[in-house]
C-alpha cells in the first residue's frame, strides 16, 4: 500500500468511512429489516424445468394452508404485468422478446416464476409454495451457444431465431485507423514469412455476482404515493422503469434504496419480484415484503460473463503488432434484463487496450439459451475483452520467444503520446504505462523470480513457478450522454448533485449516485469539506431516496466519483459564487476583490473577512442583503462529462503449481494501479482488494454449472465456490498518478480495476508455470483437477484416475488451494 504523509486537505486523506459505524454495529437499514403494519409476505413458486409448456397451475391446496392470504398465477396477473424493458437493445431493427415477470404458458429457464404465494408470515408463505401444483410439458432445452445458433430449437417463437444481433466494429470503417482492415492485415501476415499470426479460442465461464445481502423488496400502497423499498443499485432508474412498465404515475412513485449490501452489477436491474410485489400490494391494498433465499438468488438473479472468444493477433516477427480481431459469442440467457444485450458490446471500444494496433475488428454475437439471464457483473464487458487481449499477447510472446513484459512495452502507448485515440475510437486522455510497470517490476522482483523459475525448471522441482502478467486499461464513467444515445442506450450518463447550506453552517449534500458499499458518504464529505472549507464532520450526504434525491442516474460502471463526484464539485463552486455576492455586500467591497480560501471570504489586500458560516447565517437572516440577489446559497448541478476516464495498471502474479497434484498457489501478487487523483486512499485500497478477490475467483474458483436438463447444479454456497480471506494472499499494492483531464478532480474510477486485471494475470501465471511440460490451455476456473489433467494429457497419460490426495500441500506453495473438479 502506498504510504505518504497525511495531507493537510481532506482530499487525499485516508479517512475511515463514516458509514461503517452503523454497518458494523448492526444499526443498518437493510430492506429486509423494514416492517410495516399489516404487512404480508411473498414467496415465489419457481419452475424446476428449463424449457417447457406450462399449464394447470393449481393453488387450491395452497390456499387452504394456515396463514395463506392469496396465490396469484400468471393468468391472474398477465394483463397488468407488462414486460421488463431492455434499456439498451443494440439491435434497433427488432423487438426484444417479451420478458414476463411471471410465466403464463411457457417457461424458459429453471428458476422462472410461475406463481406468487401471499401469507401472513414469511415461513407460512414458503411452506405453501410446496402445495402449489402445476404441469410442465418439457421441451428440449437450448444450453450450448453453438447449438443455439443453428436455430434447430428456437426459444422465442415470435423472434424466429435464437440469435439476437451480430454487432461488428471495424476500426477502419469507424475511422479510428487507416490502412488495411484487420481481416486484410491478418491475411497479409499469414502470407508474409516475416510475420506471425496466432489464433486461440477460450471460454469465459458463467459467473454469479453473489452479493452479500440477498435481494429484497417492500411495497407500501396505503399512502397517497406508492413507496417501494428495494435492495437495488438504481433507485432513480428503477422508479422510471416501474412507471414505464406498469403505467404508474412517476410523481406518485417513491423508490428508496436503504443500506444495500453489495451489488457488483447484480442489483443493476428491474427484477420480476419488484413488479410482482407492486401488483400484489395494489390488488390487496396491503404492504408486502419479499426477500429471496440464497439458493433463489443463485438460480434466478442475473448471472455474468459466459462467452466463447475466438481471438486472432498478427505481428511482425520483431514483435510489432499489426492487427487484432475478436469474434465473440455471448450467452444472453433466456431473456434480456436492462443491459443484457449491450454488456458484451461495451467491451468493443476498449478491446485494443493499451496497445497501438494499426487495425482492429471485433464481432459480437448475442444468443439466447434456456439459462438464467445474464447482465452486468463487475467490469461488465471490459474484463472479458481484457482477458482476451492479455491472454493472446502472452500467447504471441511464447510464439516469438519473447519476454511478455518486453513485448507489451514494445507495443504500448508511450506516456508522451497522450492524448491518444485507440483503434476502438476512444481517446485516452492520460496515462503512464511505463511508470506503473516499472514500479510493479521492482516491487515484484521480476528478474529475481524469473531466475528462480528457470532454476526450478532445470532442477525438475515438482512445484513449478510461473509469472503472470496483465497490463490493462478500462473505460469508466459510462458517459457522455451523446455517445450513449448514438449507441442506442435508453438513458443518459449525466449525474446530479445538490448542496443545501443550513443556517448553522452545516451542509447537506444530496447526490443522485446511490452507494451500496463504495463509501460515498465519506468521499463526498471530504470533497465538500475542501471545496467549502467546512469541517468534514459538518457534512451530511443524502442519497438513495427518490423523494430526497429526485434526480440521478445511480451507481455502476465506476461512474460515481468521475461523474457524481464532479457534480458535487461543480455544485459546491456554485455555492461559493453565490456566497461571494453576499460576502462582498457584507464587507462593503467589490465582488471582484473578494477571495475565497479555506472556508473564508476576504477582501484582497486587507485583513477584512468572513467565515463561510457567517455568510450562510447572514443569508438565512437576510436582514442586510444585496438588492436583487436571491436569499439562498443552495445550489444544484448536473454534470455530463465529455469523455470517459481511463484508469490503468500493471498486475504481476507469481504462481506455483504442484505438478504431481495440480494444486495451484499464489506465491506473490503485486499490482500498481493508476486511478488518477485519489480522494481517499483507504477506500481505493479496499476497492482494489475486493476487485482482486473477484478476478482471482474467476480464474481459480467460480463457475455456474448446468446439467443436460438446464438445471443449475451448484446453486448453493456449498458447491458454488467463493474464496474466503483465508484463501487469498496478502496483496502488494501501490499507485502511480496521472490525473484525468476530463474532470476537475482528476479522478478516473477504481471499482472494477482489480477484477479486470487479475483474471488474465492469474491464468497467464498458471500456464507459464507448466507450459514447458506441454500444457497450452486450461479452462477457467483452473482447479487442481483441471490443472492435473492438463499435465497428464500433455504427458500422454490417462486422466481416468485423479490424484489420491489433491489436498496434499506442495513445498513452497502459496495460500490458495482451489479444489474441486469439473462440476
Amino acid at each position: 500500500m502506498t504510504t505518504t504523509a497525511e495531507p493537510t486537505s481532506e482530499v487525499g486523506r485516508a479517512r475511515t468511512r463514516k458509514e461503517d459505524a452503523r454497518l458494523i454495529t448492526g444499526r443498518t437499514r437493510w430492506t429486509d429489516n423494514i416492517t410495516l403494519n399489516g404487512m404480508l409476505h411473498l414467496a415465489m413458486v419457481r419452475s424446476p424445468v428449463a424449457h417447457g409448456r406450462l399449464s394447470n397451475v393449481d393453488a387450491t391446496e395452497a390456499r387452504k394452508l394456515p396463514g395463506v392470504v392469496a396465490v396469484f398465477t400468471g393468468a391472474d396477473l398477465d394483463a397488468e404485468q407488462g414486460g421488463i424493458p431492455c434499456a439498451w437493445p443494440i439491435n434497433a431493427d427488432a423487438t426484444p422478446p417479451r420478458h414476463v415477470s411471471i410465466a403464463v404458458d411457457k417457461v424458459n429457464f429453471a428458476g422462472e416464476i410461475i406463481a406468487v404465494v401471499v401469507a401472513r408470515s414469511a415461513a407460512e408463505a414458503k411452506d405453501a409454495v410446496e402445495a402449489v401444483d402445476f404441469d410442465i410439458e418439457p421441451l428440449d432445452p437450448v444450453l450450448d451457444m453453438n447449438d443455439a445458433l443453428t436455430d434447430a430449437n428456437v426459444i422465442h417463437a415470435d423472434l424466429g431465431t435464437n440469435k439476437w444481433v451480430t454487432f461488428p466494429f471495424d476500426s477502419v470503417a469507424a475511422g479510428a485507423t487507416s490502412g488495411p482492415s484487420a481481416e486484410e492485415a491478418i491475411a497479409a501476415a499469414e502470407a508474409d514469412p516475416d510475420s506471425v499470426v496466432v489464433t486461440r479460442t477460450w471460454r469465459q465461464q458463467r459467473l454469479i455476482p453473489a452479493f452479500m445481502e440477498p435481494r429484497s423488496v417492500v411495497v407500501d400502497p396505503t399512502g397517497e404515493q406508492l413507496t417501494v423499498w428495494s435492495a437495488t443499485q438504481i433507485p432513480h432508474v428503477l422508479r422510471t422503469m416501474l412507471g414505464v412498465t406498469l403505467g404508474l404515475p412517476e410523481h406518485k412513485l417513491r423508490v428508496i434504496a436503504p443500506d444495500v449490501g453489495g451489488g457488483f452489477g447484480g442489483k443493476l436491474q428491474l427484477i420480476p419480484e419488484e413488479i410482482l410485489s407492486i401488483l400484489v400490494a395494489n390488488k390487496l391494498s396491503r404492504p408486502v415484503k419479499w426477500t429471496e433465499t440464497r439458493s433463489e438468488s443463485l438460480v434466478s438473479a442475473h448471472h455474468g460473463r459466459d462467452q466463447i472468444q475466438k481471438i486472432t493477433i498478427a505481428a511482425k516477427k520483431d514483435g510489432t503488432f499489426t492487427a487484432l480481431k475478436f469474434d465473440i459469442t455471448a450467452d444472453m440467457g433466456a431473456y434480456f434484463g436492462l443491459f443484457t444485450a449491450a454488456i458484451p458490446v461495451f467491451g468493443a471500444f476498449i478491446g485494443p487496450a493499451i496497445y497501438k494496433f494499426p487495425s482492429y475488428m471485433a464481432v459480437f454475437t448475442d444468443v439466447f439459451t434456456n439459462k438464467t439471464p445474464t447482465d452486468a457483473y463487475r467490469g461488465a464487458g471490459r474484463p472479458e475483452v481484457t482477458f482476451a487481449v492479455e491472454r493472446i499477447v502472452d500467447e504471441l510472446a511464447v510464439e516469438l520467444g519473447r519476454d511478455p513484459l518486453e513485448l507489451r512495452e514494445q507495443n504500448w502507448i508511450k506516456h508522451d503520446e497522450f492524448p491518444y485515440t485507440n483503434a476502438g475510437g476512444l481517446t485516452y486522455d492520460s496515462g503512464n504505462y511505463e511508470a506503473a510497470t516499472q514500479k510493479a517490476m521492482e516491487l515484484f522482483d521480476y528478474a529475481g523470480l524469473r531466475r528462480e523459475q528457470e532454476e526450478r525448471k532445470q532442477s525438475g522441482d515438482p512445484v513449478q513457478l510461473g509469472i503472470g502478467v496483465s497490463t490493462f486499461t478500462e473505460m469508466c464513467g459510462l458517459a457522455p450522454s451523446r455517445l450513449l444515445g448514438a449507441l442506442g442506450a435508453g438513458a443518459g450518463g449525466w449525474e446530479h448533485a445538490a448542496i443545501r447550506m443550513l443556517p448553522t453552517g452545516k451542509v447537506e449534500v444530496v447526490t443522485g449516485s446511490s452507494a451500496h458499499g463504495q463509501g460515498h458518504e465519506t468521499a463526498w464529505s471530504q470533497i465538500v469539506a475542501d471545496q467549502l472549507g467546512v469541517p468534514f464532520e459538518d457534512v451530511e450526504v443524502l442519497h438513495g431516496d427518490t423523494q430526497v434525491s429526485p434526480k440521478g442516474m445511480d451507481t455502476y460502471g465506476s461512474r460515481s466519483l468521475p461523474v457524481g463526484g464532479t457534480a458535487v464539485v461543480k455544485c459546491a463552486q456554485r455555492v461559493v459564487e453565490k456566497a461571494k455576492k453576499v460576502a462582498a455586500h457584507l464587507l462593503e467591497a467589490d465582488e471582484s476583490d473578494i477571495e475565497f480560501a479555506s472556508g473564508r471570504f476576504s477582501v484582497r489586500g486587507t485583513d477584512k473577512g468572513l467565515a463561510i458560516q457567517e455568510v450562510v447565517f447572514a443569508t438565512f437572516l437576510s436582514h442586510n442583503f444585496p438588492e436583487g440577489v436571491e436569499p439562498s446559497l443552495d445550489s444544484e448541478y448536473t454534470f455530463d462529462p465529455e469523455n470517459f476516464s481511463f484508469p490503468h495498471g500493471t498486475h504481476l502474479a507469481a504462481m506455483e503449481v504442484d505438478t504431481e497434484t495440480g494444486r495451484v498457489g499464489i506465491r506473490k501478487y503485486v499490482c500498481v494501479d493508476d486511478v488518477g487523483s485519489v480522494v481517499n486512499p483507504l477506500i481505493v485500497e479496499g476497492q482494489i482488494h475486493g476487485g482482486l478477490a473477484q478476478g482471482i475467483a474467476q480464474a481459480l474458483f467460480e463457475e455456474a454449472n448446468y446439467d443436460e436438463q438446464g438445471t443449475l447444479v451448484n446453486g448453493t454456497f456449498v458447491d458454488y465456490t467463493l474464496p474466503s480471506a483465508a484463501d487469498l494472499p496478502s496483496f502488494v499494492t501501490d499507485r502511480t498518478e496521472t490525473p484525468a483531464t476530463s474532470n476537475p478532480l482528476g479522478v478516473k474510477g477504481v471499482g472494477e480495476a482489480g477484477t479486470i486485471a487479475s483474471t488474465p494475470a492469474i491464468v497467464n501465471g498458471v500456464l507459464d508455470a507448466i507450459r514447458h511440460l506441454g500444457v497450452t490451455h486450461i479452462e477457467m476456473p483452473c482447479t487442481s483437477q483441471r490443472v492435473w489433467r492438463a499435465i497428464q494429457e500433455a504427458k500422454g497419460r490417462s486422466t481416468q484416475e485423479t490424484p489420491t490426495d489433491t489436498h496434499a500441500p506442495g513445498a513452497g506453495l502459496g495460500s490458495i488451494d482451489p479444489q474441486g473438479g469439473d462440476q
